[in-house]
């Protein structure tokens, strides 16, 4: 094969950016490129390595032999090794081999930038480029209105290797994907799916939270192209797509990107922040410009690439804060003498006003577990600049609440309400996420108490009062039919189930409070807002009752809503009202094609005795562990 010619896609204007920090496109010239050069076709590489003495390209068109096809090192100090290999063609296996000016380490890297690689356990980056023709055009053009945030936000997630599995035990594609997935999330009524990370991982049990191949989709289910397909349909279906976005630590896998060129390259180099306790991985630099702008890049070319509507940016709050999971001592205060990274901090929102400055109708959501303020409040008002905030102390309140046994409900009717002292002060969406039934927690129909009919009652009214709090939603594969074993990564969802008819009533559950979602402005135009949530009376501990009033734009949409907590049918109970036109019913948990009783009346029509601070009332039949909703 020819040797290495001098070649370069780089100009001096992209290397002062690069230097700088602010090249948010890398990928269009670092990583490999089928290219043309001298009317000899072939592929461009380029790789920065500040610490290398030298880099060789090896793999399987010279069977893998160091020295063969060196590149050439920049003369302008970026630390960039570039070349150009005639006759490497698309589907080559390739990996970097660095010599490194410190103390003569070496290393045999994959490419940061590789657009594919080989399916794990094997670890070679592979030369790709596709010619997909995108066929989503006509959601491009609605996008912005339909992800605005006063719009209705229904989030699926899902782990594709288990969501579900043929032949016995064997992956669907992302082809299989494009139908299957992609006809049942229509099916349900979820406006987005949000997929836990498709980046290419080498370990299986990380569940794609421990990256190597940040531009790769995994090569587990199929090609780069086939993934496109799969968020092409999805948008053809008016679904939109989210994607876990990892940018907060990566595993020290000998071929990633942990000691890179025999130095700290991507990863802080004081353990301090550069290593994570809990997950074993390393910690990026994110005080480093070519970081930041490798970081940035990576999100742009989900965006850009991938038509993605919004990133999910996983373990924020361990990003934040420089003491996150360490005891006194394991980690160093910043300039002011505080606890938070500063460097992170200042990322994030740089992060956030490019994305949101190059990309229509995208959101960015933090999972971010902690009290930290301004999450997503816009940078220019000093916040950090994300959409939406997961509303992690909802979750765990909700949680601790549905598992105790409703006789004692009534003494903790805070545990159920407190949510709303700070509803507002974030754009906050409600999920019951992979983390919550995994490691002994037990699946959500398993952690509701009684037998099996108030379970199932129970898991109805838990999903009707999220549907109807404030915020957005999302809940995880499974959730959403009352699977009642754990999540396990490693087998399918037990689709099984829902041949039972309490299980089919979960479903239909979710199916109807999606529509009821996405119907009625009140449930969305002021998600985010006080202005669109009244409580009518959230004191009757007693009898483990909250009622309230849900608001749009237009009065005419304001919504009723009362959630019932016990077992306890409460016949003749009064309700204040705000108007005296006559009120129907949207939805009841516990309807019969639910598997619920079917108590709760229709209509309600209001009376001039005066209550709960209103002029009129109604009197409602109040079901039994249920949720009721009216216009």
């Amino acid at each position: 094969m020819a040797n290495v010619k001098p070649h370069s896609l780089l100009t001096d204007f992209d290397i002062n950016l690069f230097k700088a920090g602010k090249h948010y496109r890398l990928f269009e010239k670092l990583g490999s490129h089928l290219i043309e050069v001298d009317g000899e076709k072939g592929t461009y590489f380029a790789v920065w390595a500040p610490t290398a003495k030298s880099v060789s390209v090896v793999g399987d068109f010279n069977f893998w032999t160091e020295g063969d096809h060196p590149l050439y090192v920049r003369w302008d100090e970026s630390g960039i090794w570039e070349g150009f290999i005639p006759g490497v063609a698309k589907g080559a296996k390739y990996k970097y081999k660095i010599h490194s000016h410190n103390n003569d380490i070496k290393t045999e890297k994959a490419d940061p930038f590789a657009r594919y690689c080989e399916q794990p356990p094997k670890t070679a980056s592979i030369v790709w480029d596709d010619d997909y023709r995108w066929k989503d055009v006509d959601w491009m053009g609605k996008r912005k209105e339909i992800n605005a945030l006063d719009k209705p936000f229904s989030v699926y997630e899902v782990h594709l290797g288990s969501w579900k599995r043929k032949n016995g035990n064997e992956f669907l594609s992302y082809k299989d994907l494009a139908k299957e997935l992609v006809a049942y999330v229509k099916e349900m009524g979820f406006t987005h799916v949000e997929f836990m990370p498709i980046m290419e991982y080498p370990y299986d049990p990380s569940w794609g939270y421990q990256l190597t191949g940040y531009f790769a989709p995994t090569s587990r289910f199929g090609e780069p192209d086939d993934f496109k397909l799969l968020v092409d349909e999805l948008h053809r279906n008016d679904i939109g797509v989210i994607l876990d976005w990892v940018p907060s630590h990566f595993p020290e896998d000998a071929h990633g990107l942990g000691f890179f060129d025999g130095s700290h390259l991507y990863e802080h180099p004081d353990r301090r922040r550069g290593y994570h306790p809990d997950w074993k991985s390393l910690i990026f630099n994110y005080g480093r410009n070519e970081v930041r702008a490798f970081l940035i890049s990576n999100a742009i070319f989900w965006l850009d690439q991938y038509h993605v509507d919004g990133l999910r940016v996983d373990a924020v709050a361990s990003m934040l804060y420089l003491d996150y999971s360490r005891e006194e001592g394991e980690w160093e205060p910043n300039m002011y003498g505080n606890n938070e990274n500063l460097e992170a901090m200042s990322f994030l929102r740089e992060l956030n006003e490019e994305v949101y400055r190059q990309f229509d109708g995208i959101q960015t959501i933090a999972e971010e577990s902690t009290a930290f303020s301004g999450v997503s409040k816009p940078v220019f008002l000093g916040g950090l600049g994300f959409g939406m905030k997961w509303m992690m102390g909802w979750m765990h309140d909700t949680l601790e609440y549905f598992k105790k046994e409703p006789i004692y409900r009534k003494h903790h009717q805070n545990d159920i309400t407190f949510s709303l002292t700070y509803a507002f002060t974030e754009n906050f969406m409600l999920p019951f996420s992979h983390d919550e039934v995994v490691y002994g927690k037990q699946s959500l129909i398993y952690r509701m108490p009684g037998d099996e009919w108030q379970r199932f009652a129970n898991l109805r009214l838990l999903f009707g009062y999220m549907f109807t709090h404030p915020g957005t939603n999302l809940i995880f594969m499974g959730g959403e039919f009352g699977q009642t074993s754990e999540w396990n990564f490693e087998q399918s969802l037990d689709w099984h189930l829902t041949q039972y008819d309490f299980h089919k009533g979960i479903q239909e559950v979710i199916k109807d409070l999606n529509a009821l979602y996405k119907k009625h402005p009140a449930l969305h135009e002021k998600q985010f807002s006080p202005e669109g949530f009244e409580w009518i009376d959230y004191g009757d501990a007693e009898n483990s009752v909250l009622t309230f009033i849900r608001k749009g734009s237009n009065p005419k949409d304001d919504l009723v809503i009362a959630l019932n907590f016990t077992p306890i049918p409460r016949e003749n109970y009064r309700v204040g009202t705000p108007k005296s036109t006559q009120l129907k019913l949207l939805f009841n948990s516990d309807d019969k094609k639910y598997g619920g009783s079917g108590v709760g009346k229709k209509t309600l029509k209001p009376s001039d005795t005066a209550w709960h601070g209103h002029k009129k009332s109604v009197v409602m039949t109040l079901p039994p562990l249920g949720a009721l909703v009216y216009k």
